[in-house]
């Protein structure tokens, strides 16, 4: 499948069948994002490919704890909104697979003068806008374009995020790692029409 093609197919998918995705095929998804550019080239990143179908809906129902209880003093009227945000945190115990994206702490090359100055790494990290995340973001993007080509589908998700501690605690992430991301990865269970995407005459400036 050339590049164009992954790229033009890909969308988020949220729904799966419930066929398994082979281990060699995730483990040439994981081997490809991490090949992706980072900062530095620190490769700031550890992926935990999680299979079993009994942690994955243990992991479901933290996120869903996690979710009612930050929210458990909204108005009934606001019920659909969280039972959506909800679902839309939660759905990857339905896939094959959901894999976790850990991000470590990098050292750049400015970092070795920083002594000498009024700043830290966390300002230069500031100041730079965040490359470690930029760096995550670029791995999940190769990840993502490769389900395609297995004719797999997957979606980028933050929404578990709302449980960071409780799922670094199963999941057994230490420190230095913390969880960035997740993709959740399966056969595709529905049909996607794209949704509306900006032309290039309405995203792109051309200086010359």
């Amino acid at each position: 499948m050339e590049l164009k093609t992954a790229i033009e197919l890909r969308s988020s998918v949220r729904k799966y069948k419930h066929d398994t995705v082979p281990v060699e095929v995730l483990k040439e998804l994981v081997r490809r994002a991490g090949l992706a550019p980072s900062v530095n080239n620190a490769q700031p990143w550890q992926f935990i490919v999680i299979t079993k179908k009994e942690l994955l809906v243990e992991l479901k129902e933290i996120v869903s704890k996690k979710v009612t209880g930050l929210f458990e003093d909204a108005a009934d009227a606001e019920k659909k909104v969280i039972d959506a945000v909800e679902h839309f945190s939660t759905f990857f115990s339905d896939a094959a697979a959901l894999i976790a994206v850990a991000q470590a702490p990098y050292e750049a090359l400015i970092d070795r003068v920083l002594p000498s100055t009024k700043l830290n790494h966390e300002d230069i990290n500031r100041i730079r806008n965040f490359p470690n995340i930029q760096s995550i973001g670029a791995a999940i993007q190769n990840l993502l374009l490769s389900a395609v080509e297995f004719g797999l589908g997957g979606c980028w998700m933050t929404g578990p995020l709302v449980a960071r501690e409780e799922m670094e605690k199963v999941l057994g992430v230490e420190a230095p790692y913390t969880l960035a991301a997740f993709v959740s990865v399966g056969v595709p269970d529905e049909h996607h029409a794209h949704r509306p995407r900006k032309s290039v005459d309405e995203i792109i400036r051309v200086i010359s």
